[in-house]
């Protein structure tokens, strides 16, 4: 029995951490920028076709194969200092205050173009290296193998829980994001600029979903069609949450995470539903989300 359960918890983790670095930046964008950004699954699957192409050229090249752990990292920073602000400028800023509706509908545009941005640069083939993972290789407990590298996902999403946190209530960057949050006009009123700090914080919202794209090369590699399915699912999780909750999107990565890999195990025609059945369960018992509240809207 323990051997069952021990790797489907490791698995569980392991999905969930990957789900989590695409739910959070989403979570973190809307939080400050209130904005439900449609395109945030197709700047995940960039940052994994950056980091698959980088970490192509440096086994073509024959160079030290440690070195794709630093395109891992290299390609998420690379991919938010390009589009972070290039869309935040240039589109993202043009939704503030309006309703979801215009939102979901311009952001639903730059989802398409992103996805033909990468048809054209990347082409329609599958990109695929797992050099982190080897490298990484396994651990045998009590009989049962397991992946380093799974290992290190999980580290990686711990660490991304506990450095937001950090972010948004020790420092100053992260206290002036919660001013904007509690009241930008007053933010604006006492010298702060809210434009620099929405910027900012789509920046690190496109951050880690490309990281999120990264780190999921070795295991699954990248394919055409992955930003919609990485969409849905990042919404998904954001909903079980709660619309702006950090927390939250932990947690429901976390259940999200069993939900699929309980379904691998047990029904596995049912792990393309089985995230959306855990969903709906959610939500018709707390229809807001697990950490998020009611609140009232003018109309």
């Amino acid at each position: 029995m323990l051997n069952a359960i021990i790797p489907l918890l490791l698995d569980s983790l392991a999905s969930a951490a990957l789900i989590f670095f695409a739910a959070v930046g989403l979570t973190l964008v809307f939080s400050v920028l209130r904005v439900l950004n449609v395109a945030h699954g197709s700047l995940y699957s960039i940052g994994g076709y950056v980091a698959a192409s980088v970490c192509l050229f440096i086994a073509s090249r024959q160079m030290n194969p440690y070195l794709s752990f630093v395109a891992l990292l290299f390609s998420a920073v690379f991919v938010a200092a390009i589009f972070g602000p290039l869309v935040e400028r240039s589109l993202i800023r043009w939704t503030y205050g309006r309703s979801e509706a215009v939102q979901i509908l311009i952001t639903f545009g730059l989802f398409l173009m992103l996805e033909d941005l990468q048809r054209m640069i990347f082409g329609v083939q599958s990109y695929y290296e797992d050099a982190p993972m080897r490298l990484l290789g396994t651990t045998n407990l009590s009989g049962v193998v397991y992946l380093n590298y799974q290992i290190v996902l999980i580290v990686m999403a711990i660490a991304v829980v506990v450095g937001l946190r950090f972010l948004i209530r020790h420092t100053r960057i992260g206290r002036l994001m919660t001013a904007v949050v509690a009241d930008r006009e007053m933010a604006q009123a006492v010298g702060i600029d809210t434009n620099r700090i929405f910027m900012l914080a789509f920046s690190l919202g496109v951050f880690l979903a490309a990281l999120g794209g990264a780190l999921a090369t070795p295991t699954s590699g990248i394919a055409p069609g992955l930003g919609a399915d990485t969409m849905v699912l990042a919404f998904a999780v954001a909903a079980i949450g709660g619309l702006g909750q950090i927390e939250g999107a932990a947690v429901a990565s976390l259940i999200v995470g069993l939900a699929r890999v309980l379904a691998i195990y047990v029904a596995p025609e049912l792990d393309a539903v089985a995230p959306y059945a855990a969903m709906l369960v959610v939500l018709l018992i707390r229809p807001y989300g697990l950490f998020g509240s009611a609140s009232v809207r003018r109309v």
